[in-house]
């Protein structure tokens, strides 16, 4: 299987990533899906250094681009966007399926005006409910949470509050 884990985090990539959730979910390798990210060349740099790991920092039309090859690769990668919106395109709108998961694991959101809180650096804006809401009828499970022991719930638990 070439995903062996597909999660959203407004940092991408840092430390927890690579050894907490690299212990429940191994990987060989990280693919980062942000437009902003992968344009800037400073920021792609500082995400690969932020892995031991073979890490590639694309944006979305890249991804695309290349998604069949990713699926048939015999490298286990992590797939993470920055936001919920790259995870809907992803999942949604380009229909891309990661092998055999059906939970996206959602990780830190940040507090900013406007955004509803659900826990500890876990808040989320309308915009960003309506990608969740569109990623679970896309029959994904949405799972908060910011390490493997520390789970907030699922969508259903939190859909209410933003109109769902």
């Amino acid at each position: 299987m070439a995903i062996s884990f597909v999660r959203i985090d407004d940092r991408m990539i840092h430390g927890l990533i690579t050894v907490r959730w690299g212990k429940e979910y191994p990987c060989d390798g990280i693919i980062a899906v942000n437009d902003k990210a992968a344009n800037n060349a400073i920021l792609a740099e500082a995400y690969k250094a932020a892995s031991d790991k073979k890490t590639f920092v694309w944006t979305l039309d890249h991804f695309n681009q290349v998604r069949d090859k990713v699926l048939s690769s015999e490298t286990k990668y992590f797939l993470i966007t920055k936001n919920p919106q790259d995870m809907k395109t992803i999942l949604v709108d380009m229909n891309f399926k990661p092998g055999d998961i059906k939970t996206i694991i959602v990780g830190p959101g940040n507090d900013r005006e406007g955004a509803i809180k659900l826990g500890d650096n876990q808040s989320f804006t309308q915009s960003e409910g309506d990608a969740f809401e569109a990623i679970e009828k896309n029959g994904y499970n949405v799972e908060f949470a910011l390490l493997p022991d520390q789970r907030l719930g699922d969508w259903n638990k939190f859909k209410s509050r933003f109109g769902y």
